[in-house]
Order: C-alpha cells, then structure tokens, then sequence
C-alpha cells in the first residue's frame, strides 16, 4: 500500500513537471514565430526601400532627351534664373554635350513621396506638342529631392515680354502669334491626351517664347507632385497675381473652367499691357477690372483700352489693323474670365474664335 502511494506521488510529480515543460515548450514554439515574422517584415520593408532608393536615384529619360546622363547634370554649372516657394529654376551648362538646359529643383518638403509621384512623372514626360514645353528628364535624389529637365528657351517668358513694353509688345501680329500658340497648346492638355491634363497654375510668367515668339506653357500638371501644402502656396501665389479663378479654394479643385479664366487674364494683359485688379465688377460686365479700363468700355473709346500702336499697325507686315479684330479679341477674353465657370467657352470654342478673329480683313496672323 506504501509501495502504491509512493509510485502515484512520483508518477502525479513526473506528470506535473512534464505539463509545466510541454506548457513552456508551446509558448515558445509560437513566440518564435512571431518573431520569425517580425524580423521577416522588417527584412521586406527594408529592401522595399532600399529598392526604392536604388530605382529613384537613376535618371529617368524621355523621348528626345539624347545621351543625357546624371552627371551631366549634377556636374553642370548653373545659373539661378527663378525661385518660388516650392523649388528653385537654373539655367544649367552642359559642357560635355555643349548644351544649355532648364533645370527646375524641386524640394524635398514641398513633394509626395517617389511611389506617388511616379504614374504622374511618367505621364508628364511623354506630352509632346509645338506649344508645350517638354519634360526631357527627371531625377530624384537619396535625399528626396526631385529635379525635372527641360530644354532651355532664351528669349525669356511671356511676363517679361509684356512687361518691357518693347515695339514687338505693340504688335497686333505678334499678340496673335502668341496667343493662338497658347490656346493651341493648351487645348491639347485639355483634350488631345488620353486623360486631360489641368494645368493648374497658367500664367504669364509660366509662358516660354522663342526668337519667333513661338510660345512654350511650361509647369502643366506640376501640382500633381507637390504636396497640399506646397499646392496651396502655389494657389496663393497665383491669388495674388490676378490669375486665380474665383471658385478655386485648394487646388486640387482646379479644372479646365479654371485653366480658362487663367488664359483669359492671360490675353487681357497680352492686349491692354494693364493689370487687373479686384475691384468692383462694371455694369452689365462680370470681368473685375480698373476703372480706368470699365470707363474705356462704357464709353466707347477703344483707344484710351488699348496701347496705341496695337490699332495704328505697329507691326513689321504694316498691315492695317481694324478696331473690330481687336475688340473681338477683347471680348473673348472677357469671356473667358467670366465669375461663373459655367459660362467660359472651353477651349475648343477659344480655338475657334481666334482662328476667326485671325482671318479679320486681309490679315493673315498665324504665320
């Protein structure tokens, strides 16, 4: 009986201590899974990003680019020619393939994150069309900084044009020429691509020209790497040069409508070589203007809106220019910044006007 009672305390021990192992042996066989797991995980995550890392900081080349390398690039003397909130523009050298270039640096706060930015970068770089300005390449480096290459134009932009109010800004020939060249490029954005492009910051100052007055848009769809706060800025800063639509409150609002109203400020400033302003709207007109120029409309006086070598024919050809091209023009770009958006003419309808307002008389101004 002694015998029996000893053998069931040791057998109860042997039991006991067999379940306290088997308990710990279980919990650590699903302990280290978890930590298999995590260590795996943190394994991808590094190699997602060291991946990333290694494809960001390649150049990405676009049709008609050449043998453009990133050295090319980073090692090329550069001039500092524009600043903004959101980067900084150069005039870049570069010396191997005795080239000039653009070159826009984006910083690395003011951008999405690479994986973000890329489906836009790469639908941005394949837009071609005589009007637009080319993206050539683009490159982001281990820091996060992004740098977009464009071919360099060096009769300056369309703001300076207007604003150094030289004979050519006269020309009656030259502001067609310029403004068909716009709407053509950006009725392409808006309508010759597979999915349309919203410029979202049209300005004057954002308009190449060439030796020809050929105009360039450039920065089509640069809102589409920025982030919302380096968005707003841009918004702001288009707010406080008089190109903002009134309904736009954040940009990623903006539309085609909005674009419109941009490019009617555009012709406004082409034609009157004036600022606009906000002011209070002039009867039977929705276009805010300077009393100066409401006054000109209610009285009639053509000449007192317009600089007068634009209706005397200033212009190389000499051609006589009459009153009623250059009111049709005006009209069009009222049209254009009218408050409602439901009431601007899209683009095609801007198209259309012009190449009839082109045909005015004996004149033949696309040339």
């Amino acid at each position: 009986m002694g015998v029996n009672l000893g053998l069931k305390i040791i057998l109860g021990s042997i039991s006991a201590t067999f379940l306290v192992i088997l308990v710990i042996f279980i919990y650590f066989c699903r302990k280290r899974p978890e930590k298999d797991e995590s260590a795996e995980m943190r394994s991808i995550e590094y190699k997602e990003e060291e991946e990333e890392e290694l494809e960001t900081e390649d150049l990405i080349r676009f049709p008609g680019v050449g043998k453009l390398s990133i050295y090319d690039i980073l090692d090329a003397p550069g001039e500092v020619i524009g600043k903004s909130s959101y980067g900084t523009l150069y005039m870049a050298s570069l010396q191997r393939i005795n080239s000039v270039t653009l070159l826009r640096f984006l910083r690395p706060a003011c951008t999405g994150r690479m994986k973000e930015i890329l489906p836009a970068i790469q639908m941005l770089g394949f837009i071609r069309h005589p009007n637009l300005v080319p993206l050539h390449a683009f490159y982001a480096g281990p820091r996060g900084e992004k740098l977009l290459v464009h071919p360099f134009y060096r009769h300056g932009t369309l703001a300076q044009f207007i604003r150094d109010g030289n004979g050519e800004s006269h020309s009656w020939a030259i502001i067609y020429r310029i403004s068909i060249g716009i709407v053509k490029g950006l009725d392409h954005l808006h309508t010759g691509l597979q999915k349309p492009i919203i410029h979202g910051n049209l300005k004057s100052k954002n308009i190449l020209l060439d030796r020809n007055y050929k105009p360039f848009i450039s920065d089509f769809g640069l809102h589409l790497l920025l982030n919302p706060t380096a968005c707003q800025e841009m918004l702001e800063a288009s707010a406080a040069q008089g190109y903002k639509a009134p309904e736009l409150i954040k940009m990623k609002d903006v539309s085609k409508e909005s674009d419109i109203y941009s490019l009617g400020v555009i012709l406004l400033k082409m034609l009157t070589r004036k600022e606009l302003i906000n002011g209070n709207a002039f009867p039977n007109q929705d276009l805010y203007l300077p009393n100066s120029m409401r006054n000109a409309i209610l009285s009639h006086r053509i000449s007192d809106l317009f600089h007068p070598g634009i209706l005397l024919g200033e212009s190389r050809d000499q051609s006589p220019i009459t009153e009623k091209c250059v009111l049709a023009f005006f009209h069009l770009a009222i049209a254009c910044c009218s408050p409602p958006p439901s009431l601007r003419p899209d683009i095609k309808q801007v198209l259309r006007k012009l190449e009839e307002i082109g045909k005015c008389g004996t004149l033949n101004l696309e040339g």
